[in-house]
């Protein structure tokens, strides 16, 4: 796989010197018309082995493009903060917006080839991880990021004469470290994990570009011709206006039969009883939140449901058992502008909590597959595929110890229309009733198949649906604040 990086490419300086200064011009163009269009952003990945030039490719970027339109991250050991949330929410909050370049120098396949090399896991973990990268990679193309990624290599032996001659210049001597040279020591498993990891994620949508990185002159020509190239064929395809890919929505029952319609939302408590379970289940989410085993966790509690089912009330229940320090409560509306010009889960990635915390999300990211969906705000393709998107969400959060509890609360028909009329007549509540909830009944079998479809997809073993009957207001509070303690609970056993 690197036999075409170790043939000694070199390129001669009057070849370098006249090619570079039209490289640059054509560079600069295409970021400016890439910066003008603002339709896609662009995330450059560099890795590759100790020596072979990654941080002088970095510098270089910088160099010969504009900094007002790129971003620059030296991914190095992660922070206490990032260590308290999933590894890819230190990415995902430094993804460039549309319109604009991020490099990443260190990038999400680091950590997980580091720790194969030093035998802390196994090549099956390895092939999971590259898996799920792949996956998320793919959900940033199909977003419309262009992905470009460099692996700069080194042969054994000239990484050996390249930490040689760094480290005998006394300006480039403190690149040097014992890290560099430990790793040298282990090339021959670096290589073995590095093809390994190579192999599995160089796609068709995110191709590995492998460059020999001993000679700088080569390998600045050939790190700036394959970003400029990349870069034109994309922008050519945008201005082409090519056409939407197509995807087979999911099948309506023939019988009619589904989740929502077996719900019984007859059901009910008396006054007393609900008095009664309240202050016991409040009770008990107080000390669970207060135990020294939530210290380790975290948890991210999702509301959705139908207009006027009791969302905010139910939340309110969870809220006045907790530390005030200790929660946040996320409302999602429509996208802003900062949120429509990154990948579409970017807007909820920004909001993972630390550990020791719970947030509350009054709608979520399931607007995609729901209201998004229905109201045909995206293609079918996109909510076609953020069905297994948002389930590797869900997957990553629930890898790193964090309690993902989902509500769906529903009410019927008849009931909903009673509480919008009940809206209309009360001062304090008509600010609740919107010209949009009217129309939304317009659309309720759209959404009901919407819904059954999104359970169907997404409701798993790690991540299930709670759905909740909640025709009773008080009867659905009970149940979710029920639901919570004993999520947070089986969570709390499973500690080790």
């Amino acid at each position: 796989m690197f036999e075409s990086a170790e043939l000694g490419h070199k390129i001669d300086k009057a070849t370098y010197d006249a090619e570079v200064p039209k490289l640059r011009v054509a560079l600069l163009d295409a970021q400016f018309d890439l910066a003008k269009l603002s339709k896609f952003q662009v995330i450059i990945l560099i890795g590759g082995v100790d020596g072979a030039g990654r941080g002088e490719c970095v510098n270089l970027l910088n160099e010969w493009m504009d900094p007002r339109f790129m971003e620059t991250h030296g991914m190095g050991e992660p922070s206490d903060e990032e260590l308290d949330r999933p590894m890819m929410w230190r990415f995902w909050r430094a993804l460039p917006s549309k319109g604009r370049i991020g490099v990443f120098l260190g990038t999400w396949y680091t950590w997980a080839i580091l720790n194969r090399v030093q035998g802390r896991t196994k090549n099956a973990e390895l092939d999971q991880s590259m898996e799920r990268v792949r996956r998320m990679e793919k959900m940033l193309v199909d977003e419309g990021a262009l992905v470009i990624k460099f692996w700069m290599h080194l042969s054994k032996e000239k990484q050996d004469k390249r930490l040689r001659i760094l480290e005998k210049d006394p300006q480039t001597r403190w690149r040097v470290t014992n890290r560099d040279w430990d790793h040298y020591k282990l090339y021959d498993k670096f290589l073995l994990v590095n093809e390994r990891v190579i192999r599995h994620t160089s796609t068709a949508e995110a191709p590995w570009t492998i460059v020999e990185g001993y000679d700088p002159r080569y390998r600045s020509l050939t790190l700036g011709r394959v970003i400029l190239d990349a870069l034109r064929k994309r922008l050519d395809e945008v201005s082409e206006k090519k056409g939407v890919k197509i995807a087979a929505p999911p099948l309506p029952p023939i019988d009619q039969v589904n989740v929502l319609k077996t719900l019984d939302l007859a059901q009910k408590i008396d006054k007393k009883s609900f008095e009664s379970e309240l202050e016991k289940y409040q009770g008990k989410l107080a000390v669970l939140t207060r135990n020294p085993k939530f210290r380790d966790l975290t948890v991210v509690v999702l509301f959705e449901g139908n207009d006027a089912a009791g969302k905010g009330g139910a939340i309110r229940r969870i809220t006045s058992a907790l530390d005030a320090r200790y929660y946040n409560i996320v409302p999602i509306a429509a996208p802003t502008e900062e949120e429509r010009a990154q990948p579409y889960l970017w807007r909820f990635w920004r909001h993972i909590p630390r550990r020791n915390r719970l947030t509350i999300f009054d709608r979520s990211w399931y607007g995609r597959v729901l209201v998004e969906r229905v109201e045909k705000f995206c293609s079918e393709a996109d909510w076609m595929r953020a069905y297994s998107e948002i389930n590797d969400f869900e997957a990553q959060l629930v890898r790193h110890r964090i309690v993902v509890v989902k509500f769906w609360l529903a009410i019927s028909n008849e009931e909903q229309l009673r509480r919008f009329k009940e809206r209309e007549k009360i001062g304090f509540k008509r600010f609740k009733i919107t010209a949009e909830d009217w129309r939304n009944r317009d659309k309720w079998d759209d959404y009901e198949r919407a819904v059954c479809d999104m359970v169907d997809r997404t409701s798993t073993e790690i991540a299930p649906w709670t759905l909740v009957e909640a025709n009773d207001k008080n009867f659905a509070r009970i149940k979710i604040l029920k639901t919570l303690c004993q999520q947070i609970e089986t969570a709390m056993k499973k500690k080790k």
